[in-house]
């Protein structure tokens, strides 16, 4: 059974660049599906803010074959050691909306989440670059519904130029994540995610696009200070 992860780490300015540029393969590192190594961004800040782009804070999406092999990894690869100082979370797959080229995604679930168990939320998307002015646009008022939502126990994005963007988010609840994707929060605004949705069906801002749901299995390490960053949670083996 494959296991998706997600890491956050500090790393230095040269480090970035190497793994922005290069990331690593599946052909080159044992028991790796694919993964994505992006930037974390502030969300909700300027366009041209500093926060903006947070050059050395990555964010890396991986699948693997399975937990041992992200085991292998953190302790020997050279990227694997620094994504071990910082933080990381281990995801059981459990639904998707959309496609997109790297990742095997199985074809049925392999597990439920109960309405008021916390649930994570990843999206990733390759940009249409004509379209960034309008993703810009309809995208920030989303940004700060979910980042300022009281039921977001995490809520980031992340981006590698010039194409892909990210969100990553940690719900209390998948209740209260439908809540926010249908508009039923009890928050000023609650529709600005639906109206986006619609915004993007009309002409979409993308050339791929998923959304994935996973029931979190495992938490290691902090962020910012901040550990056991899911809610009711510990951690549990596969």
């Amino acid at each position: 059974m494959s296991i998706f992860t997600f890491h956050l780490a500090e790393v230095s300015w040269i480090s970035a660049f190497k793994t922005l540029s290069n990331p690593p393969k599946a052909d080159d590192v044992p028991g790796l599906i694919h993964m994505e190594c992006m930037t974390s961004m502030t969300l909700g800040s300027g366009v041209f803010s500093p926060s903006r782009v947070l050059i050395r804070q990555m964010a890396v999406f991986a699948q693997w074959d399975s937990e041992s092999f992200l085991d292998e990894f953190l302790k020997k690869d050279h990227l694997g050691k620094k994504l071990a100082k910082g933080w990381d979370i281990r995801l059981q797959y459990v639904r998707q909306w959309g496609k997109i080229n790297g990742f095997v995604i199985p074809p049925e679930p392999s597990e439920t989440i109960e309405p008021y168990a916390p649930v994570v939320a990843v999206t990733i998307a390759r940009m249409k670059l004509f379209q960034m002015p309008r993703f810009i646009r309809w995208g920030r008022p989303v940004e700060k519904l979910v980042r300022d939502h009281p039921e977001a126990a995490m809520a980031l994005a992340a981006i590698r130029l010039p194409r892909t963007v990210s969100t990553f988010t940690v719900w209390n609840s998948q209740q209260a994540m439908q809540d926010m994707v249908q508009g039923h929060s009890a928050v000023p605004l609650p529709a600005r995610h639906a109206d986006a949705m619609a915004e993007r069906d009309r002409k979409d801002f993308h050339f791929q696009f998923i959304t994935l749901r996973f029931k979190p299995i495992a938490e290691y390490g902090e962020w910012k200070g901040r550990s056991q960053i899911i809610p009711n949670f510990h951690n549990r083996q596969l």
